[in-house]
């Protein structure tokens, strides 16, 4: 087989990639590449599929380091549990009611954040990195001292059903956030309760407890979050999806 152009790599490279819905490292990538096409160098092999994601960014993910994943449509599961609720009211209520009183609730009574958007859903499409609030820290201009930007995740849930859901995506938040936050209703049961405080207190993470009245949810501090070193790498990623999600909330919280 005649030695393959950059493009003619890229090509091959992407529908590889294609047939790996459960991702492939890069190393065995280039192996498979270079396997079929022998007479191919294998620096240019490199060359060209370094940065695939980049090239082909409605096509090829990459998820984390060295691992490039076809890209998922926004059809993909990323969420688990019930968005609706009969309230003790008895009306229906939806989980995304709570995403921007929270959001105030976070910024100006728990004094977390200095600007805060409410996400939600599979907006970014990952189940690894959807927070349904993200907020920043950062120093204002008036600050003498200034300090990294931190970034801070919640997961709320208005199924008290799924505790255990939402605390494996507030840990999950923690590759990109500096704090993680859960959020649920109190008709949580109490060993339930007791349960999740005490993961929450294990692991760094902070718990909310609130009522299922869109009006008044009276949100209730039961754990605070610590703060932790997030990993850049994810923390970019995060901030790459959200900036070609949506540039006007990307700017609202990094700008």
């Amino acid at each position: 087989m005649a030695k393959l152009s950059g493009k003619e790599i890229q090509k091959l490279a992407r529908s590889i990639v294609t047939e790996n819905p459960g991702g492939i490292r890069y190393s065995v990538l280039v192996e498979k590449i270079s396997q079929q096409t022998p007479e191919t160098p294998k620096n240019t092999i490199h060359g060209a599929v370094w940065n695939l994601d980049t090239i082909f960014p409605n096509e090829i993910s990459k998820p984390s380091r060295g691992l490039f994943t076809p890209t998922k449509s926004g059809n993909d599961t990323v969420g688990v549990g019930s968005t609706e609720q009969i309230a003790p009211t008895g009306a229906k209520i939806k989980e995304s009611e709570f995403y921007a009183p929270f959001a105030e609730w976070l910024k100006n009574d728990l004094d977390e954040v200095t600007a805060v958007v409410s996400l939600g859903g599979a907006s970014l499409k990952s189940k690894w990195g959807t927070p349904d609030v993200v907020g920043i820290y950062k120093p204002l201009a008036s600050n003498l001292i200034k300090f990294p930007i931190e970034i801070v995740s919640v997961e709320i849930k208005i199924d008290p059903q799924f505790p255990v859901v939402a605390f494996g995506q507030a840990v999950a938040y923690r590759l990109f956030s500096t704090k993680t936050y859960i959020a649920m209703p109190t008709t949580l049961t109490e060993e339930d309760q007791s349960r999740l405080e005490s993961l929450c207190m294990l692991f760094g993470v902070g718990l909310v407890l609130f009522d299922l009245n869109k009006d008044t949810p009276q949100f209730s501090i039961r754990v605070r979050a610590q703060r932790f070193s997030p990993d850049m790498f994810y923390v970019n990623e995060f901030a790459d999806r959200l900036k070609h999600h949506d540039a006007d909330v990307f700017e609202e919280l990094f700008g």
